[in-house]
């Protein structure tokens, strides 16, 4: 009896073992994965996990684009890293898109915001800047030895979301692209074929969703992970300052296709209902 009673914990370990094997198993199924298990309560808040550090980029220290700042992950510890660069749009300065670089590198990405190098740019101009920065962090940047050059990113907002989906259409080596209020006169995307989110606004006068961000979405039939987010009660200018909307689901959808992290699948597939925040959301749920 007595071998019997003292085998009892160690058959309730093996069981618990067993139980929590499959979590293990998928938290590390990405070999690219960072950081702890995503919750709401981190995929919300307005600082991730990671500590971040930020650098200047002079003007027109590398060809392609003019000028900006690079927000980084402090910590060299967990390998390298995906890289994010950012535009802003019509008449814009970098200011306006500032806050993506520390909310996006605290969750475990390089992060570069543009100074456009005229607020007159247009969206092509835009698309060549952002594939500048791209090869200006993993070529020349000091904090190049950080980024897996393989998971490059791009995003931007109005007419620098328009660049985005331009980028994400002639660039090589990216991996998502999240157009924001995308303003642009081509409505064919279909030659895209990165992973893109489009967020748009309900109540935006600039780059309404009727005739921009909507048909986009609709023409990106040759990307085969797509969504389309819709805030309710926003405007152009929604983007300029820190959403928790926009963070949730720009760090989730990097996440999953810089990271190939799968544990934010659950944040965008099955879709969010419409709500407070959002109007509507449209997906093909992330394919594996």
């Amino acid at each position: 009896m007595r071998k019997t009673f003292k085998l009892i914990p160690a058959v309730v370990a093996l069981a618990a073992g067993l139980a929590t094997a499959p979590v293990a198993q998928a938290t590390a199924a990405s070999p690219y994965a960072k950081g702890p298990d995503p919750t709401e309560a981190s995929v919300t808040a307005s600082r991730g996990p990671f500590a971040t550090a930020t650098t200047s980029v002079r003007s027109y220290s590398h060809p392609g684009f003019n000028s900006g700042t690079i927000y980084y992950p402090t910590d060299t510890s967990q390998g390298t890293f995906g890289a994010i660069a950012v535009i802003p749009g019509f008449l814009s300065p970098e200011s306006s898109v500032s806050w993506y670089g520390q909310r996006l590198a605290s969750q475990g990405f390089v992060v570069m915001t543009l100074e456009t190098s005229s607020g007159f740019d247009q969206p092509d101009q835009r698309a060549n800047q952002l594939l500048g920065a791209l090869d200006y962090l993993t070529t020349s940047s000091s904090v190049r030895s950080r980024i897996d050059v393989n998971r490059l990113g791009v995003m931007g907002w109005s007419m620098g979301g328009g660049g985005t989906l331009r980028a994400a259409e002639r660039g090589t080596g990216i991996k998502a692209a999240i157009p924001l209020a995308p303003w642009h006169t081509n409505q064919n995307w279909r030659s895209v074929r990165v992973p893109t989110m489009i967020i748009g606004a309900d109540n935006d006068t600039i780059a309404g969703t009727g005739a921009h961000a909507e048909p986009f979405y609709n023409n990106l039939t040759g990307a085969r992970d797509r969504a389309y987010l819709e805030l309710n009660n926003a405007d152009h200018f929604t983007f300029t300052s820190s959403n928790t909307t926009i963070a949730k689901y720009s760090i989730s959808w990097m996440k999953r296709f810089l990271d190939d992290d799968t544990r934010y699948d659950r944040f965008l597939c099955p879709a969010p209902s419409p709500s407070s925040t959002i109007q509507e959301y449209r997906n093909s749920c992330p394919h594996s």
